[in-house]
């Protein structure tokens, strides 16, 4: 029988970062020694006490459904959270739960986006957003950032992109895959730009917890209560409490209206994020031992991203700035990538040649760079990029 797929699927693509992730992983299991600088997730195991408060619910029977939007501490939990960490005012009511910011994303361009309602995407930018915009019949416009710029986003980069279709702007910082942080001055101009135009804002924010050099992170919601009234901070435990695998995500919205469709869409999909893990979560939020485990793990990542780029500055012919927050680094590989028909052939070579698997630029819409994770360890990031230096001798 053939294959019937609706039109909306037909030109979905799988995500590359998870593609390149699973061919290390299964590469690995045959017995090959290959290195991964692919993957989005910390490589520290999730703290026993967010396990243990996990098992405890379990065992205390919290194992059938919950709300639509989140049990109802996690919520109150959060408000707390993004008023204390953030300082953005947000009711519980005012805040939903979900299967991962990724789901969240897919929610919020389910609730707003109408055929040919047109979203603003800084590049490079994360893989997931302009799949999941096109599905819902909206228009990705891309906005590039500049290298120069160390892939920052200002208002005058914004400008010639917006259109009386344009309805959404996404900020993403600390950013995914470049590192970069935006400072204070141009995130205020762009969202008062936003403000005044009628354009909504969804911030992802899932890389707060990492920033380094001194800077801080600055929620858009926090700026002023117009600002709020137009942005979704969009957040999850993932990275922040190495819980990539819990599938667990949360938004704080413009008002409670937002919030309640996005649990009706929630009750009409997935019901409810897992039960007894929300209690993990509520764990993450409150135990006093959280906020120390956050801390080394950002010290971890701040001495293995100086590493990473040190060794990646004495590869001839590499282009590489130091990114100020995340966990990656989004070097220039053009000039050994102008040897292949693209920079995933490129990267095919690598993992073939140096057994080292990266992501192409062009995942994240800026073809001849390449995305590193650096969760890594010391001595596997050192062999790694030895590597790929000696792959890139035997090219010339």
């Amino acid at each position: 029988m053939e294959l019937k797929l609706s039109k909306r699927v037909q030109s979905l693509k799988p995500s590359p970062t998870l593609a390149i992730s699973a061919k290390a992983k299964e590469l690995k299991a045959k017995g090959v020694d290959v290195i991964g600088f692919g993957a989005g997730e910390p490589d520290f195991d999730t703290p026993e006490f967010i396990k243990e408060a996990a098992i405890k619910a379990l065992r205390e029977g919290k194992t059938k459904y919950a709300p639509a939007g989140g049990i109802p501490e996690l919520r109150e939990a959060l408000a707390e959270k993004f008023k204390t960490k953030n300082g953005i005012d947000y009711k519980p009511s005012e805040v939903v739960v979900s299967a991962g910011a990724k789901n969240i994303l897919f929610l919020l361009f389910l609730m707003l986006l109408d055929e040919g309602d047109e979203i603003l995407v800084p590049a490079p930018y994360w893989v997931s957003y302009t799949e999941q915009i096109k599905l819902f019949g909206g228009v990705p416009v891309e906005v590039p950032t500049k290298e120069e710029n160390g892939f920052t986003l200002t208002l005058e980069d914004i400008k010639p992109f917006v259109t009386d279709r344009t309805k959404v702007l996404i900020l993403n910082f600390p950013n995914n895959p470049t590192g970069a942080v935006i400072s204070e001055k141009d995130l205020r101009e762009i969202a008062e730009f936003c403000l005044e135009r009628g354009i909504l804002i969804i911030s992802d924010e899932c890389y707060e917890a990492f920033t380094y050099d001194g800077e801080k992170h600055i929620s858009t919601a926090s700026l002023s209560e117009e600002i709020k009234k137009i942005t979704f901070t969009v957040n999850a435990f993932s990275k922040t409490y190495s819980m990539t695998g819990w599938r667990i995500g949360y938004v704080g919205c413009p008002n409670e209206e937002y919030a309640k469709v996005l649990t009706n869409l929630n009750s009409q999909s997935i019901s409810n994020v897992t039960t007894f893990a929300q209690y993990g979560a509520l764990e993450a939020l409150k135990n006093p031992e959280a906020d120390k485990f956050v801390e080394k793990m950002r010290l971890t990542f701040e001495r293995r991203r100086d590493l990473m780029v040190s060794l990646l500055m004495e590869i001839p012919n590499v282009k590489v700035g130091k990114p100020k927050g995340a966990f990656y680094v989004f070097p220039n590989f053009r000039n050994y990538v102008s040897c292949f028909e693209n920079d995933v052939e490129f990267t095919k070579y690598l993992l073939e040649e140096a057994k080292v698997a990266i992501v192409p630029g062009s995942a994240f819409g800026y073809e001849g760079f390449a995305r590193l994770s650096y969760c890594n360890s010391d001595d596997e990031i050192v062999e790694g990029i030895n590597r790929i230096k000696g792959a890139f001798e035997r090219l010339s």
